[in-house]
């Protein structure tokens, strides 16, 4: 624990029956985030001695860390027999939720209609209460994963999701009641807490299976302790008292990132709070409120030749030493609706190049690629390149797609390329920018690099979308431009049959990033070899 803010905390708990305002300004300018702020409020509360000093903690203090979890803590204390506490507690209840909409689902709307039966504030009134829910997503938000009273909702570990995948119905029945067994054994629930207390490894499992989502969840360790969060049945986001590393990485990542950011961790035997966020086949954790995974590529363990499985279950890790969970919260995240080819592009032979929720079917920069909302989003850091390619190659084809430049962008549509290798690049470029006032006639956008200009002039400025078709056929190809043909040209011609690429027949179709964010989406393909 940071010295400065535990021993404001402590002294005020013990000493004061109030938070006076020069308190209330100590913690207000603390350097600590409002996530470490409630944890030690937390403690706090818990030794408070009087209903002054709990009224103090909720009223000037949970209610300005503005945390999900400060809103669940407070509306514990809705129930309480002092009045004042009550009172309190519904304000910073009303004041966390009203200020930030992002917290909502069935517990927040049951926290805060609570809140409106306690509170004699005006500004904790029914109306206004309604008023803020009736505009809020209509989707389940945020749930409770463990109703802090027993088991419900979890089991015990079988084996890994491809082990499972291979058992039969009644096998698998077997060795869950036997999992079950030791997950009774194992693990417990006290005041509140999900404990594990067991001689082995031994991962509690949410019943449920989860895709995209986002959680909260805190907990605490032992010294020489050893957990995790298994997101998707895989693990893991890292728990340890391996002060020189710190938890939250990406432990078991190969290929990508793996170790956290920055040391964010609390001494063992206190607690912790993760903030997990998780899309597509990208991860970022929050450790008590600061970044330490962010935005990383999460790799299956269990077979690297794939993506993460799109949907398995959440473990909370044990590794034989005590460890202990609480407030374990998550939202479900909808994804897109698969990508599909209209009726008439179907029937003329086009397939989804891209399928609009994961990045099955290619390979390459996974960390400057991703899958989002329907798009495959490059958006690389500053002075990079990054190229993504389809694991399939094509000779001949016809490729629809549309994209959507940032100022100034830059990438290419890279055809019969090979993997991480040579190919032929036609432009994909914001050329109207003024940066690129000079670029030769064949560089602006559409253009085969270095070879054959596009015409300009119907390029849409950045932030709107283009439609494009690119046709290869042999060496002649084909580029048209939201409805107008730009580019229509031999490549072997105009190299005087002496390009290097004119004796490449295959390839992949390559997306070749330049240090810039482009989108693209609706990405379709005829194969006009077959």
């Amino acid at each position: 624990m940071k010295k400065t803010v535990i021993s404001f905390i402590l002294t005020a708990s013990l000493s004061v029956s109030a938070f006076s305002p020069t308190d209330t300004a100590k913690l207000s300018i603390s350097k600590e985030t409002p996530e470490q702020k409630l944890l030690l409020l937390r403690k706090a509360l818990e030794t408070a001695e009087t209903p002054s000093i709990k009224r103090s903690i909720l009223l000037h203090m949970i209610a300005r860390t503005g945390t999900f979890i400060g809103l669940v803590t407070a509306g514990k204390y809705l129930d309480d027999a002092d009045n004042s506490v009550r009172q309190a507690a519904a304000q910073a209840v009303c004041t966390i939720a009203s200020d930030h909409p992002e917290y909502y689902g069935a517990e927040v709307t049951a926290l805060l209609n609570t809140a409106v039966a306690v509170s004699k504030d005006p500004g904790c009134q029914k109306e206004a209460v309604q008023k803020h829910l009736a505009a809020l997503p209509k989707d389940e938000g945020f749930v409770s994963m463990f109703n802090g009273k027993d088991l419900t909702g979890w089991k015990g570990l079988v084996e890994d999701p491809v082990k499972r995948g291979k058992m039969t119905p009644e096998e698998l029945a077997g060795r869950q009641r036997k999992a079950d067994e030791i997950m009774r054994r194992d693990w417990h629930v006290a005041d509140g807490i999900l404990v594990f207390d067991g001689p082995a490894y031994d991962n509690l499992c949410s019943e449920k299976m989860y895709g995209d989502f986002e959680m909260y969840v805190d907990w605490k360790i032992a010294a020489k302790g050893d957990a995790g969060i298994y997101l998707r049945g895989s693990p893991q986001v890292q728990i340890w008292d391996v002060p020189e590393k710190g938890s939250g990485g990406l432990f078991n990542n190969n290929n990508h990132p793996k170790d956290p950011l920055v040391v964010a961790d609390n001494p063992v035997n206190e607690w912790n709070s993760f903030y997990i966020k998780m899309i597509g086949e990208k991860v970022t954790v929050y450790l008590n409120g600061i970044l330490v995974v962010d935005n990383v590529v999460f790799e299956n363990y269990w077979d690297r030749s794939i993506p993460v499985f799109p949907k398995e279950a959440i473990e909370l890790q044990a590794h034989g030493e005590r460890v202990e969970y609480r407030d374990v919260y998550i939202r479900e995240i909808p994804r897109p609706e698969p990508y599909e080819v209209s009726a008439s592009e179907k029937a003329d032979g086009f397939v989804p190049l891209f399928n609009g929720t994961d990045m099955t079917g290619w390979t390459g920069n996974f960390n400057d690629y991703s899958a989002r909302d329907g798009m495959i989003v490059c958006d690389p850091p500053a002075g990079s390149y990054s190229n993504l390619y389809t694991d399939r190659e094509y000779s001949d084809f016809i490729i629809r797609f549309e994209f959507q430049l940032t100022p100034a962008a830059n990438n290419g549509l890279g055809i019969r390329a090979a993997l991480h290798g040579a190919g032929m690049e036609l432009q994909i470029l914001d050329s109207e920018a003024d940066v690129y006032a000079n670029l030769a006639a064949y560089q602006y956008h559409g253009s085969v690099y270095g070879l054959i200009p596009a015409r300009r002039g119907f390029l849409k400025p950045a932030g709107e979308w283009n439609h494009q078709e690119v046709i290869v056929d042999g060496y002649r190809i084909k580029v048209t431009l939201n409805g107008t043909v730009i580019l229509d040209g031999d490549i072997a011609e105009a190299s005087n049959h002496s390009h290097p690429m004119l004796s490449v027949k295959r390839g992949h179709i390559a997306f070749l990033g330049h240090d810039s964010k482009v989108s693209f989406r609706n990405l379709r393909i005829k194969d006009l070899s077959e």
